[in-house]
């Protein structure tokens, strides 16, 4: 709750022009907006770019901030708007380097944690599948997996940061899903769900 109040205070003082706390505001959210940037963008230089335009838009459209979501949701918009348009912007469909989806939501067929050489070398095999299938994902398809898996945010919450309806979120969730299982299925890695799963509940 200090936080909260202290981030409240810093973002009132930074509205009305306070660079000092626009900074310590910068200094509190760069580490999760340029995880989010990277797993977006796919590569440093990219999710450098595009954190960077997050925080100037930030800066430019701070007296516009309302409070009607939390700080971090609208700085979550402009980050993965920015990645976004960075994407469409150089035409580059790049997989999230590293990414680790759900594995319950996809239904990965993961080694046992206790790993021989053997499933260390097909973990990275399905890392790489992965990465690979995500590069073939539409940015807003990509942004909201990269929203929901990695970054945990609730259904609401991702339509919030995306302003979009609830009913959007899942359908691209859904469909985001369906095109990465269909890859993996089409590469080996994949191991098909279960009649009882109900692969496309969303919940």
């Amino acid at each position: 709750m200090k936080e909260r109040s202290q981030e409240q205070q810093l973002v009132s003082a930074a509205r009305g022009g306070d660079l000092d706390a626009f900074e310590a505001l910068v200094r509190l959210y760069e580490k999760r907006v340029f995880a989010l940037t990277l797993r977006m963008c796919g590569n440093p230089e990219d999710a450098a770019e595009a954190a960077q335009e997050t925080f100037l838009a930030a800066w430019q459209g701070l007296a516009f901030f309302r409070g009607d979501a939390s700080f971090s949701t609208w700085l979550y918009r402009l980050a993965s708007n920015a990645c976004v348009d960075l994407l469409r912007r150089e035409g580059r469909h790049r997989a999230a380097a590293g990414l680790s989806l759900d594995d319950e939501e996809l239904n990965l067929d993961v080694p046992d944690p206790a790993r021989s050489p053997q499933d260390e070398a097909e973990r990275r095999e399905l890392r790489e599948s992965i990465d690979r299938g995500l590069a073939a994902l539409s940015p807003e398809h990509r942004q909201v997996l990269v929203l929901r898996e990695i970054h945990q945010l609730r259904y609401d919450e991702i339509a919030d940061v995306l302003s979009l309806d609830v009913g959007t979120v899942k359908s691209r969730i859904s469909r985001a899903r369906r095109q990465l299982r269909k890859f993996l299925l089409e590469c080996g890695n994949f191991s098909p769900p279960s009649a009882s799963k109900g692969t496309e509940k969303e919940g």
